[in-house]
């Protein structure tokens, strides 16, 4: 299990990264007169994401849960692939992307990456993060209560995305 909680902490150092990054890519564009939508649930978000991560720690412990590696190691590929495919999503947004939602009015759609396949590709990312991360350290309460929140979470989250975009005049060509 101390692969599993060296692997928790790679996560948390990169949520921090990717939280700086963000930082700095929506003060650029709010000083390009970017509008920002959602403040009310951005903190919902974030602890949402440290409570994954705190049950990650915290159930494996509590619940005497061993790793299972027909289990463990599959969802360790599953979590690669998908912070592969998020940090796809961030190079491929370059400077647009935020973790909050930030359009900028004339700012064209990115349509490319993953975004020609389909328009949330960063949220099956965490989609799938969340469901495989925990059940690496066979945390599965953590998995389906994560999965659960997040599934609200992001119904609020794509919505407000859509209307912000739209509002923007941002849409697909």
């Amino acid at each position: 299990m101390i692969v599993f909680y060296v692997l928790l902490a790679v996560i948390a150092v990169e949520r921090v990264a990717e939280l700086v990054v963000s930082q700095r890519h929506a003060t650029r564009s709010l000083g390009e007169g970017g509008v920002e939508s959602g403040r009310e649930h951005f903190p919902v978000m974030v602890a949402l994401h440290v409570a994954l991560l705190a049950g990650c720690v915290a159930e494996p412990l509590i619940a005497h849960r061993a790793f299972i590696p027909a289990l463990g190691y599959p969802m360790l590929a599953v979590v690669i692939a998908a912070n592969a495919l998020r940090w796809w999503c961030i190079a491929t947004l370059g400077g647009s992307w935020t973790a909050r939602v930030i359009v900028v009015p004339g700012r064209p759609l990115v349509t490319a990456g993953p975004y020609r396949w389909f328009a949330h590709p960063n949220y099956v990312a965490v989609i799938v993060e969340g469901a495989a991360l925990p059940l690496v350290g066979s945390a599965w309460v953590t998995a389906a209560s994560f999965t659960l929140a997040n599934a609200i979470l992001l119904t609020v989250r794509i919505r407000c995305e859509v209307r912000a975009l739209r509002a923007g005049q941002l849409v697909a060509p």
